[in-house]
Parts: structure tokens; C-alpha cells; sequence
């Protein structure tokens, strides 16, 4: 009998979403292998992206704080967003680098620069990354992140090891699913399931958890998702239930082609809508689009899409932005 393998990431008790060596989503389905990533790779139905594409907002200068009941959001670009509330300057899963990929010199490469200058962040508290994707996960950027600001780094089970690899001093709690923080005055943060996988490489699979994220502060409560696919939309009602909905949903909108090997990992912009009326949001923000090219819809394919499913659903368009780098959003009290 083969033997099992060994967990770099992770030593924790089995759970209802651990096996003792992997994680998986409960009743949900795993990512696809390795015949059907060939099939989609030669399988032709790529878009051309073009090589560049600059965003029709300047960069953003951010204010220092923002307090009182005010939320700011920015796009830096993908998945990465500052989001301003209480008083404090939250980044989610940060990528300043040119590719996302293990190599310098291949891999998926942005083709629009960061929405804010890394030498114009403001001092950056706290950085949550949702899972070790590479697009997510950017060690280039957290050491630098780490040597200006020394943010404290919020991330789900496993993924620590990962980080503290790479920057042995670095400040970082580690969360699994069902798990609440509150180290903060005016911040608790709770670790949420969502549909999605992890991987940095071949061999390791699924052994680090992925994970979304609700941030409750005196502004009103936000709910970040960085990844994930819409799984019939149990994450999001089960959220709402728990928290009572959400001031702000910061959803993901792209990577959604082809469907039938994304489907489970990555939501549409349709989706992306059922999924912010689920959860109860007053405001959502769309991100994971338009920045490095993973998957085969075109550039603009996703802010079509959601424009089109909130005239569907007779939803006023200022109720979900698709932000573009550079872009901020006030998001109006609920």
C-alpha cells in the first residue's frame, strides 16, 4: 500500500474539511486532474488579452486613516484591495510583482500596473491572504510589505508555514474555518468557508487551507472572498445567517472560462450577483479581473457579464462595482 503523504504545511486533528493530510470542501467537489487541465490547455478558445491595458483611473494617493463611519475601498489590481475602515489599513492578498507564477521569467504577467504605487501605500496594519495561490500568495510582496510596514498577517491554516518560511519575524495568526480574532479595538475578523482549492507546486495540493474572511467594525460589517466557486450558494446564505449581512461584499468576478473546469473554483459575474443578494450585501465590489490573464474569457468579458446580470436582476449598477486600478469607492451606509 502506497504510503500517505506528508503534509509540509500543516500537523492538526481531522475535521469535517481536513482529512488528517489534505483539506477539501464538504459536499462540494475537488479541483479537476491532471487530463482534464491538458484538455482545457490544448483545447483551444483562448481570448487574446492585449499586452497592455492601462486603467482610465490615475493612480491613487490614499489618505493616512479614515475613521468614524466612513469605508473606502481601492483596486490596486486582481485581488489585491485596500480597504480603509476604523482607523485602520487593511491590504488583501497583495501582489505588487510583475508575474504571478513561481518564476520571474514566465508565468501569467499583469497587464495593467498597481492602482497605488507600493511607495504610496499608506502604513499598512494588517494583510489578509485568503490562500497560496500564487496570484494571492506573493512572497516578493509580503517581505516587502513586511520590511516598510510590519503589518500583522492574517491567513488560513497552513499557509503560515508557508509565510514564515520566508520571513521568519513576520506577525502572523493563522485561522481555520469557524475560527474568530479580535485583537483589534475596533476589528474582529472571522475565517468563513468558501468553495475553492490551494497548491504552490505539484506535490502539495490542497494541504493548506483556503479561506474567506468577514471583518466587523463600527463602520459595518465586510465580507472579502478571494477566490471561490459559487457551490450553490451555501457559503454565502450561511454567512449571512451567522453575521446578518454586510455593509460591503468584496467578490471575485473573473477566471470563469472554460465552465466546465472552472466551475468549481471560480464564480461568473452572474454568480458573483446571486451570490452578493445571498449574503445579504448592500454594496459589492468586483475584483479578480482584468490584471494577469489565467483562463480564457477576454479582458472585458467580466464587467460585460455583470452588467448585464444586474440589469437581469434590476439592480442598480452603483450597488456592484467592478473597480479598475486606481479606482476608490465610498461605499454608502447600508
Amino acid at each position: 500500500m502506497p504510503e500517505r503523504p506528508r503534509n509540509p504545511y500543516y500537523n492538526g486533528p481531522v475535521s469535517d474539511h481536513f482529512d488528517g493530510t489534505q483539506f477539501f470542501n464538504p459536499g462540494g467537489d475537488p479541483p479537476r486532474g491532471l487530463r482534464d487541465l491538458l484538455r482545457w490547455q490544448f483545447g483551444g478558445g483562448r481570448a487574446r488579452w492585449p499586452k497592455s491595458a492601462p486603467s482610465p483611473f490615475p493612480p491613487a494617493r490614499p489618505e493616512e486613516r479614515i475613521d468614524g463611519r466612513d469605508l473606502r475601498v481601492t483596486m490596486v489590481g486582481h485581488a489585491t484591495l485596500l480597504i480603509q475602515v476604523a482607523g485602520l489599513n487593511i491590504l488583501t492578498d497583495p501582489v505588487w510583482s510583475v508575474r504571478t507564477s513561481p518564476f520571474t521569467f514566465a508565468g501569467p504577467r499583469r497587464v495593467v500596473p498597481p492602482g497605488i504605487g507600493f511607495d504610496d501605500l499608506p502604513p499598512i496594519d494588517i494583510v489578509i491572504v485568503t490562500h497560496n495561490h500564487y496570484d494571492h500568495l506573493d512572497l516578493v510582496t509580503l517581505k516587502r510589505l513586511f520590511a516598510r510596514h510590519a503589518p500583522h498577517i492574517v491567513t488560513p491554516l497552513g499557509n503560515d508555514t508557508i509565510i514564515r518560511r520566508a520571513i521568519p519575524k513576520a506577525k502572523i495568526s493563522d485561522m481555520d474555518w469557524g475560527d474568530r480574532m479580535s485583537l483589534w479595538d475596533d476589528l474582529v475578523i472571522d475565517c468563513e468557508p468558501c468553495h475553492h482549492w490551494s497548491a504552490r507546486g505539484t506535490r502539495d495540493r490542497r494541504m493548506a487551507l483556503w479561506a474567506a474572511f468577514v471583518l466587523t467594525t463600527p463602520a459595518g460589517n465586510i465580507y472579502h472572498i478571494g477566490d471561490t466557486g459559487f457551490h450553490d450558494g451555501l457559503n454565502y446564505r450561511a454567512a449571512a445567517d451567522r453575521h446578518g449581512g454586510f455593509r460591503l461584499a468584496c467578490l471575485p468576478i473573473g477566471a470563469y472560462e472554460p465552465r466546465w473546469f472552472m466551475k468549481s473554483q471560480h464564480q461568473s459575474a452572474h454568480e458573483a450577483v446571486d451570490g452578493m443578494l445571498a449574503c445579504r450585501a448592500a454594496h459589492a465590489v468586483g475584483h479578480h479581473f482584468g490584471t494577469v490573464q489565467l483562463t480564457d474569457e477576454a479582458i472585458d468579458a467580466p464587467v460585460d457579464m455583470l452588467k448585464a446580470a444586474l440589469a437581469g436582476r434590476d439592480i442598480a449598477p452603483a450597488r456592484f462595482r467592478a473597480l479598475r486600478a486606481g479606482e476608490v469607492f465610498d461605499v454608502p451606509e447600508a
